[in-house]
C-alpha cells in the first residue's frame, strides 16, 4: 500500500457532503496526456467531480420552532448555539438533534437560504432577533457558510452588493468578541496550508517537501514522483449549490516544464507509506481512524471497498496533534496523516471538519458524541460564566 503528500477522505456517501475533503490517495488513473487539453488548469483537467448541494432545511429545531411546536416563553433572550453554516451540512443536522435533548437551543443561518432572512443584531448587547425569537448567542460556530453559495449571481450589481453586505456581516458575527467560538476565524482564516506545513514541521513532525509554482512541470522536490495539490479550497462553488472537486493528482512526467499554470499550485513529493490516519481533535480529545484502500480508483469505482476503523492515537501523537490545535486555536479540527513504519507524516489539517463518513465506514458514532458532548459542555461553561451578559 503506497500514499503521498494528500488530505482529506470523502464524506458519508458519495458524493461527498459540502466541505468534506478527500485524499490523494485516492487518487484517478493518470490520464493519457493527448486527451488533456493544456489550455485547461492541470487541477481541472479531467475532473468530472460535481456535487449539488441542496438547500432543503433539515433542521430540527428549526423545524419545530417554526411549526409552533415549542413554548413561546416570556419574551425574553433565549441563550443557544449560533450556526453560520449551509442547509447540507448534516453534522450540523445532527448536533441540532444532540443539543435539543440536552434542552439547549440552536439556531442557524445558512448561506444558501438567508437572502429572505428576517434578521436583526444588536450591536450594542449581544442579542439578535432570528425570525420571531430573540436570541442571545453563548457560543458561535461557522462551518462551510462560503459566500459562493449565496444564490445570487455576484456579477450583477444586486448579487455584488448582497455577497458584500454577507460578508462583512457573517465577519462580524464569527469575530464578535462578548460570545465564545468554535475555532474562532480571526485565527483560522489565515491557517492556509503553507502554514499548516511550517507549523507542523516546527512542532517535529516530519512534512513532505513541498514547492509552490506555476510551473509544476519544472519542480519535483525530492526528485521523484509528485502530487499537484490546490493552495486554496478543495471545492469550488462558481454557481450556488453545484461544486466542483479539486482534488490532488499525479504530476504527469510527459507534462512540458514550459506549461504554465494561471495560479500557483503545490507540487509535493510523493511518500510511500503503510496506511493512512485520520485524527479528530475535539476539545483535548484524539479519537483516530486507519484508512486502507487497495486501488487510487476506489474512490469512483468502488468506494464502499475503503476500508476505515478505528485506532488508537498513539500518546506522543496525540501530544503534538493537540499542542497544534492549541497554537491554531481549534477546538475541533480533523488531521491527515500518512504512516510510514514508525514514523507520521502530517499533510494538513482540516477545521470544516465533516466526520460522518468515517463513523459511517467504522460502524461507530464516536466522534459525534465527543463533539455533542463538548459543544453542550462548553455552552453550559460560557453561560455559567455570564457570557454575553
Amino acid at each position: 500500500m503506497t500514499g503521498s503528500g494528500r488530505g482529506i477522505i470523502p464524506d458519508e456517501q458519495p458524493p461527498p457532503e459540502p466541505g468534506a475533503v478527500l485524499s490523494d490517495s485516492l487518487l484517478p488513473p493518470v490520464l493519457n496526456p493527448s486527451a488533456l487539453d493544456r489550455s485547461t488548469p492541470l487541477l481541472l483537467q479531467g475532473q468530472d467531480y460535481h456535487f449539488r448541494s441542496p438547500a432543503n432545511c433539515l433542521d430540527f429545531q428549526e423545524q419545530v420552532h417554526r411549526l409552533g411546536m415549542v413554548d413561546e416563553g416570556d419574551g425574553s433572550p433565549i441563550p443557544c448555539v449560533l450556526v453560520l453554516a449551509r442547509a447540507a451540512d448534516m453534522e450540523m443536522n445532527e448536533l441540532s438533534i444532540a443539543l435539543a435533548e440536552r434542552g439547549i437551543r440552536m439556531a442557524r443561518i445558512d448561506v444558501d437560504r438567508c437572502v429572505d432572512l428576517a434578521l436583526t443584531i444588536y450591536t450594542d448587547t449581544p442579542l439578535i432577533e432570528l425570525d420571531r425569537w430573540l436570541l442571545r448567542p453563548i457560543l458561535v460556530w461557522r462551518r462551510h457558510f462560503e459566500l459562493s453559495a449565496l444564490p445570487v449571481d455576484p456579477r450583477t450589481l444586486t448579487g455584488s452588493y448582497v455577497v458584500d453586505q454577507w460578508r462583512s456581516v457573517a465577519g462580524w458575527l464569527t469575530d464578535r468578541k462578548d460570545w465564545g467560538h468554535v475555532n474562532p476565524t480571526r485565527a483560522t482564516c489565515h491557517l492556509d496550508r503553507l502554514t499548516q506545513l511550517s507549523d507542523a514541521a516546527a512542532f517535529g513532525l516530519r512534512v513532505p517537501r513541498t514547492a509552490v509554482t506555476t510551473r509544476p512541470g519544472r519542480n519535483r522536490p525530492g526528485g521523484g514522483a509528485c502530487i499537484v495539490k490546490t493552495t486554496g479550497r478543495h471545492l469550488l462553488e462558481p454557481r450556488p449549490g453545484m461544486q466542483h472537486g479539486l482534488f490532488p493528482r499525479p504530476l504527469e512526467t510527459s507534462r512540458t516544464g514550459d506549461t504554465p499554470e494561471p495560479a500557483p499550485v503545490i507540487v509535493q513529493e510523493y511518500v510511500p507509506s503503510d496506511t493512512e490516519l485520520r485524527v479528530f481533535v475535539v476539545g483535548e480529545r484524539c479519537l483516530g481512524y486507519q484508512v486502507d484502500k487497495l486501488d487510487p480508483a476506489q474512490l469512483w469505482v468502488d468506494p464502499d471497498s475503503v476500508s476505515v476503523k478505528p485506532t488508537e492515537v498513539p500518546a506522543a501523537l496525540a501530544a503534538t496533534l493537540l499542542a497544534l490545535a492549541r497554537h491554531w486555536r481549534l477546538q475541533v479540527a480533523a488531521f491527515d496523516l500518512l504512516v510510514t513504519g514508525s514514523e507520521y507524516v502530517f499533510l494538513e489539517v482540516n477545521v470544516n471538519c465533516d466526520w460522518r463518513w468515517f463513523e459511517h465506514r467504522a460502524a461507530n458514532d464516536d466522534v459525534s458524541t465527543a463533539v455533542h458532548d463538548w459543544v453542550a459542555t462548553r455552552f453550559e461553561e460560557l453561560r455559567g460564566a455570564g457570557q454575553g451578559r
